[in-house]
């Protein structure tokens, strides 16, 4: 392979060399706090607790947002549905968080969505769903929404913006705003701005047990996945941020003290042109919510709400589960959508506070924080959207229980990463075009994914023939392979095929086609022999093998152990 320039890393970088030094940081280390979890959760607290200038390690299994939250709806949402369930704090909550981090944490990660609440009566439903999106409106307005307000379609209003939809069902809608997202990248801007201002943050490395002395928590034990490597971090404060763990973490200081139960929420991935609409759209169905969520050349729609009591790792998606959805969604569309149609499916789990219902979809979407031993702050459930507030409770609370003072919280006001510079480049795309002897809507494409880092992409890709070509099969550059390892933590292919990128979701093949390739550049970057990039190769066309069975079972039980047939790359982290 030619060899690949190089550019300075930031302190935001998470590549091999930071890895390392987090390594030996944390080995014997002492901080104020340790996080176990790399979901959005634990990468909130890391940041909050970092930018109060407190000392933080993060310990994550996997990979950052490995689990569910890279696999949600993909919306940064006020919660419409919940209004009927009068839970007006958590919607304004939600509606407040929503509009700062579109305007001024991730404005390059975060953009507006356009939805339609269908109607089919003509003056009741009209009048009584009206009334609820008005209340939303004006909660968003108090939260400093700029978004436009509902607009009342009529019927060849609906038509004309929503041509795939069966139109003699409805007898018209109402358009409201929300706010897309790509989970996973946000996730880890997230994660890699907390690592900017000081945390440490350690990636398959796996929890062994607990530090307790006197009868409270001092730190944990772990062993790196990678190299086998067992060590000590001890800490004033640990915190259990592990969503559907969280009950495993507890164990380990004896009775768990926080009830979460795991809901399955699935959605299917369809190519834009298969659905003719310039919106998306949203209805309940009779056990959950049904989105039709536009992205730029994919449709993301679901979801279900079901009971999940299997492995957590890698919760599986069933026939049943998608023919659920196809036909939720085939109740408005027309043509339908069949299985050929589907180029990705994905299944998340929803760590749910419990209380008395039966029904996961009647199970709390707020966030709960307990104390379950001195020393150990344990926080579950809370929504996608409102990460920053539940981290500002978390870190507030651990203190408490310490009874040690703190700065207050400043996340309110710090930018992610790539958010800075992104307004000024936004307005630059033609001059960046030429600059980089590319396409325009190549470099719009990058500043939504990148922000301001989208000129390093760029000077990755002019540095190396190499770089400048695409995956096969996908719309990603190679230098955004080479930036996700030395800058975004990617460790192995899963990590990239799948979360740094979409090719997973994304491609007929669920990228396989493409694995060669980046295996290449991930082998360059780390070092990879012969070996490693064969069994590198041979897990990933596994693990989709695996992932495409489990998507023909009949069930949760036949799904998962078809899923579970295929391995865990890291191996040492495997349940």
């Amino acid at each position: 392979m030619p060899s690949l320039s190089r550019v300075s890393t930031s302190t935001a970088s998470l590549g091999p060399a930071y890895r390392s030094a987090t390594l030996d940081a944390l080995d014997g280390g002492e901080f104020d706090v340790v996080i176990i979890g790399g979901g959005i959760t634990g990468v909130g607290c890391a940041l909050d607790a970092a930018s109060r200038g407190l000392t933080v390690a993060l310990i994550e299994q996997r990979d950052i947002s490995s689990g569910t939250s890279s696999r949600s709806s993909k919306l940064f949402h006020g919660g419409l549905r919940y209004l009927e369930q009068f839970n007006f704090k958590l919607v304004n909550e939600a509606l407040h968080e929503r509009e700062l981090i579109r305007q001024k944490l991730a404005p390059h990660l975060v953009w507006p969505v356009p939805f339609i609440y269908p109607l089919s009566h003509h003056v009741w439903e009209r009048a009584y769903v009206g009334a609820g999106i008005t209340l939303y409106d004006a909660m968003a307005k108090l939260g400093g929404n700029t978004l436009p307000r509902q607009w009342h379609l009529s019927k060849t209003d609906l038509v004309e913006v929503f041509p795939s939809i069966k139109a003699d069902d409805f007898v018209g809608g109402i358009r409201y705003y929300d706010a897309g997202c790509d989970d996973a990248r946000f996730t880890l801007a997230v994660g890699r701005t907390a690592a900017a201002h000081g945390a440490h943050i350690l990636t398959s490395a796996r929890v062994e047990g607990l530090i307790r002395e006197e009868g409270a928590v001092k730190g944990v034990s772990a062993t790196c996945l990678e190299t086998g490597r067992e060590f000590d971090v001890r800490a004033k404060v640990v915190i259990n941020s592990t969503g559907v763990w969280t009950d495993r973490v507890e164990s380990l200081v004896g009775d768990t003290h926080t009830d979460v139960t795991a809901s399955k929420g699935i959605h299917i991935v369809v190519p834009k042109d298969r659905i003719d609409s310039r919106v998306g759209f949203i209805t309940k169905t009779k056990t959950s919510v049904l989105f039709l969520i536009p992205h730029t050349d994919f449709w993301h729609i679901g979801t279900t709400d079901t009971p999940w009591n299997l492995g957590l790792a890698h919760p599986a998606a069933s026939r049943t589960d998608i023919d659920y959805v196809l036909e939720q969604a085939n109740k408005v569309l027309d043509p339908p959508l069949t299985h050929d149609d589907i180029v990705g499916v994905y299944a998340g789990l929803r760590p749910l506070v419990s209380g008395d219902s039966e029904s996961t979809a009647k199970l709390s979407r707020e966030h709960s924080i307990t104390v379950p031993s001195p020393g150990l702050v344990t926080i579950a459930g809370g929504k996608y959207t409102t990460y920053r507030v539940m981290a500002e409770d978390t870190i507030d609370r651990a203190f408490e229980s310490i009874d040690t003072a703190i700065p207050p919280c400043v996340t309110e006001d710090i930018p992610l990463v790539g958010a800075e510079g992104y307004e000024d480049l936004k307005h630059r795309v033609d001059e960046l075009a030429e600059l980089y002897d590319t396409e325009s809507a190549e470099i719009d494409r990058l500043l939504r994914r990148y922000g301001d880092e989208a000129t390093t992409v760029l000077d990755l890709a002019a540095s190396d023939p190499v770089l400048a070509e695409r995956i096969p099969s996908g719309k990603y550059l190679g230098a955004e392979v080479l930036f996700a390892v030395e800058h975004e933590a990617a460790l192995h292919l899963d990590d990239v095929l799948t979360r740094r990128t979409r090719l997973s979701i994304e491609c007929e093949d669920r990228g396989v086609a493409g694995s060669p390739y980046v295996a290449k550049i991930m082998a360059y970057a780390l070092g990879w022999d012969d070996a490693t990039i064969r069994r590198e190769l041979d897990h990933y066309t596994a693990r989709v093998e695996a992932e495409l069975e489990s998507q023909m079972m009949p069930d949760d039980h036949t799904a998962d152990a078809a899923r579970l047939g295929a391995p865990d790359i890291r191996t040492m982290g495997s349940e």
